[in-house]
């Protein structure tokens, strides 16, 4: 898919055809003239600095859709003098790369440096990337990959030792203003819209600036009296849906935006985030067995009622459906934010899996093995047993793990919620026991 003002360049309108679009006519001409990225296009940036030292690298350019990594391709080219070519993973196979690393290896034998824009360079596999690799390092090509996936799940450790890695940004609202200030500019005329519309038509862009000169197109275009307010501007435009791959970093990103305000104790923040994936078409019962745990790894015994509250949402969900049920959900999402924090069972559990790993087949103490038959009993099994309901305080404070392993402290209640009763509780068990002696 095309970046940023990366419409293929057309002849002006002659003769009645169709007159170039505006995200064409709008296409920075200098790197100095590209909206947004200042993270990567300053004087102090990488490419800032590449630049001014006059040695370009090979470069994986990650972002999301219409923020300018085709456009910065193509300018980083004019810039170094390079011959720019641009091919999609999506329709490229091995003997049209054969073809384009060949003009490359001639291209360089005349003189000239080839830069190789590959857009979608992710769908490539795994193969298909290791053979950009020989072409890299004899320097037949410098290559610039675009994704919007993340490239340390997406791409080969060989190709991305290679090459270094920019983020490019998402447009934020002042970004997309000053875009389109250039688009009336360009049009030599304002947009038809009130100040609340305005603002209404840049949120609707979601921070693609393509989508934003695409849709002032077709604001522009429109012939009306006056401004338009934000109910007319919603009537005549419908709203993009917003950024979402259930299967992306989007969603890996909004779930661990969700779980960290529920940690955080913020249910706003929680809300939002989880409304975020709903709108964004996330199964709802994704989201209920990941509250679950929430409630299972980030409070648990803080407050024992907390994954009950999420099952017990997550059955209201399975027996009323959408939209009805996702609203008990949400209510789960608000307990569990205010709920009271612990991570002290999980924490245990982690130290009880890593000693049982440690300590192999270990067998239980003697004293505490049934003795069934009288082999057993010869053997020792069940001598000494103390029943707790005999001992004073209904606690004998035997050992319990196996002989010769050091009796660990793996749970370790915090003072908030619950767990502060079982901390006095666990406290009181570790003074009786002290009080019995280590032999018991």
């Amino acid at each position: 898919m095309a970046d940023l003002f990366d419409t293929t360049a057309t002849e002006p309108a002659q003769g009645g055809s169709t007159p170039r679009p505006l995200a064409d006519r709008l296409r920075p001409q200098r790197l100095d003239e590209v909206i947004g990225q200042e993270q990567v296009l300053g004087p102090d940036a990488p490419l800032g600095v590449m630049l001014a030292s006059g040695s370009l690298s090979s470069l994986i350019l990650w972002g999301p859709p219409g923020v300018g990594k085709t456009t910065i391709a193509r300018l980083l080219a004019t810039e170094t003098d390079l011959h720019f070519i641009q091919i999609s993973a999506i329709f490229t196979g091995v003997p049209e790369l054969r073809k384009v690393f060949e003009a490359a290896r001639m291209r360089r034998g005349n003189g000239q440096g080839t830069l190789l824009f590959v857009d979608e360079i992710h769908r490539f596999n795994k193969a298909q990337q290791d053979g950009f690799l020989p072409h890299m390092e004899d320097g037949t090509i410098l290559l610039v990959g675009a994704t919007t996936e993340n490239p340390s799940f997406e791409l080969n450790a060989a190709l991305l030792s290679r090459a270094q890695v920019l983020v490019l940004k998402r447009l934020d609202l002042a970004d997309l203003e000053r875009l389109a200030q250039r688009a009336e500019q360009e049009l030599a005329r304002a947009l038809p819209l009130t100040g609340p519309a305005r603002e209404a038509l840049l949120e609707m862009a979601d921070g693609d600036g393509r989508a934003l000169l695409n849709l002032i197109e077709q604001v522009a275009a429109w012939k009306v009296d006056g401004k338009l307010d934000t109910d007319a501007l919603a009537t005549r435009l419908m709203k993009r849906a917003a950024k979402y791959d259930k299967s992306g970093d989007e969603h890996y990103n909004l779930i661990s935006a969700l779980h960290k305000s529920v940690r955080g104790s913020d249910p706003d923040a929680a809300l939002y985030w989880f409304a975020r994936m709903l709108t964004g078409g996330e199964d709802p019962r994704y989201l209920a067995r990941r509250l679950t745990r929430m409630a299972v790894e980030d409070i648990g015994l803080a407050d024992p009622q907390a994954q009950a509250v999420c099952l017990q949402a997550w059955d209201a969900y399975e027996r009323l459906g959408s939209p009805e049920g996702e609203l008990a959900l949400g209510q789960a999402v608000a307990y569990l934010a205010l709920a009271p924090k612990s991570n002290a069972g999980y924490v245990a559990f982690k130290g009880a899996m890593a000693l049982a790993r440690q300590t192999g087949s270990e067998p239980p103490p003697k004293h505490i093995l049934n003795a069934p038959t009288g082999l057993m009993k010869d053997q020792g099994y069940g001598a000494g047993y103390a029943y707790d309901h005999d001992a004073e305080d209904g606690f004998s404070g035997q050992n319990y793990f196996p002989e010769g392993v050091k009796r660990p402290v793996l749970y370790q209640p915090v003072e908030r919620g619950f767990e502060r009763e079982l901390k006095r509780r666990l406290d009181y068990f570790v003074k009786l026991r002290a009080r019995r002696g280590p032999d018991v």
